[in-house]
């Protein structure tokens, strides 16, 4: 689907602020209410937009320490095959193929450093797995989605 200025304005909007109402955000690029939620119906008719959620502080629910972690996989193990098996750990909050000598790389949030830790052994348990490479974030700079635009 091809975004216009205005479908991309209607985004940021609701990536700014997903409670926003059509009134508002109509007001912020030039549109009424109802012209609003007909691009927003089309946008999410389209997959454009694919749903709405609240965003949580992770520090509220105690998950106070994060870490990224390198999988060196055996032979061919396939993409669906690591996003199965990582998938299945709560404390993964993304993980993607990459470039270079890992194979996937996995975004970690848990408790304190003895839940990475855990974390970290079941994912190593894996018969795939033939070594992981951890780095445990010290300070989070830059936090967000980059601009719609």
């Amino acid at each position: 689907m091809e975004l216009d200025r205005l479908d991309r304005a209607i985004i940021k909007a609701l990536v700014d602020d997903a409670r926003a109402t059509y009134a508002e955000i109509g007001h912020g690029v030039g549109l009424s209410a109802s012209a609003v939620k007909r691009r927003v119906d089309r946008l999410r008719g389209s997959g454009a937009i694919t749903g709405f959620s609240a965003r949580v502080e992770p520090r509220a629910l105690g998950w106070t320490t994060e870490a990224y972690v390198e999988l060196f996989c055996r032979g061919k193990t396939s993409p669906a095959e690591i996003g199965m098996a990582v998938g299945r750990h709560p404390e993964v909050v993304s993980a993607c193929t990459v470039t270079g000598e890992a194979d996937a790389l996995l975004h970690i949030r848990a408790t304190d450093m003895r839940h990475v830790e855990q974390v970290i052994e079941r994912i190593a348990a894996e018969p795939f797995v033939v070594r992981t490479k951890s780095a445990v974030v010290l300070t989070r700079l830059v936090n967000g989605s980059p601009l719609i635009g």
